[in-house]
């Protein structure tokens, strides 16, 4: 597990990867599938693709309703903004031009199975951690510090459950 930055306007990163003993086409199949990523989140209760829109490409969008026991319970629209087959499926949080978080897949093939990683990106828009930074600027670094651990647990999970899925 690997993260940078330490205040929001910094964007900060976090990325995970993992070994999994399936051939890529399926994990991408898993990864691709976003009605599954709630069973895999606490975070994450619901998804529902908007507009017609029944899987990734570049430009469909969907909607996620999330629930935390510090921030509430919300949703917002997601933008997918890369999708390349069997390899990278990337979504933009809000507004793709200014997201208050970016989250990316990558699948690879790797010693007979797939490599996969998770990344995501705090802002550069704003988000509710935002309104929480807001309230105490002295406690930035603390505030997205905590959020960046929260976000690293959230990710080793859902890798572990992929893993687990694709390998059945």
């Amino acid at each position: 597990m690997e993260w940078t930055g330490a205040r929001y306007r910094d964007k900060p990163t976090v990325e995970a990867d993992i070994w999994i003993d399936a051939p890529p086409s399926r994990v991408w199949d898993i990864v691709t599938d976003v009605d599954l990523m709630p069973t895999m989140s606490d975070e994450l209760q619901r998804v529902e693709w908007l507009e017609g829109a029944t899987g990734p490409v570049v430009g469909a969008r969907f909607n996620g309703y999330s629930k935390h026991e510090a921030l509430g319970e919300w949703h917002s629209t997601s933008h997918v903004i890369e999708y390349e087959p069997g390899h990278v499926f990337a979504w933009a949080v809000s507004d793709p031009d200014d997201p208050s978080a970016i989250w990316r897949f990558r699948v690879q093939s790797k010693d007979g199975g797939t490599q996969l990683s998770q990344w995501m990106q705090l802002g550069p828009g704003r988000s509710g951690l935002s309104f929480a930074i807001d309230r105490m600027p002295e406690k930035e670094q603390k505030i997205v510090f905590v959020r960046l651990r929260e976000f690293e647990r959230s990710i080793a999970l859902t890798l572990e459950q992929i893993k687990k899925l694709a390998e059945r």
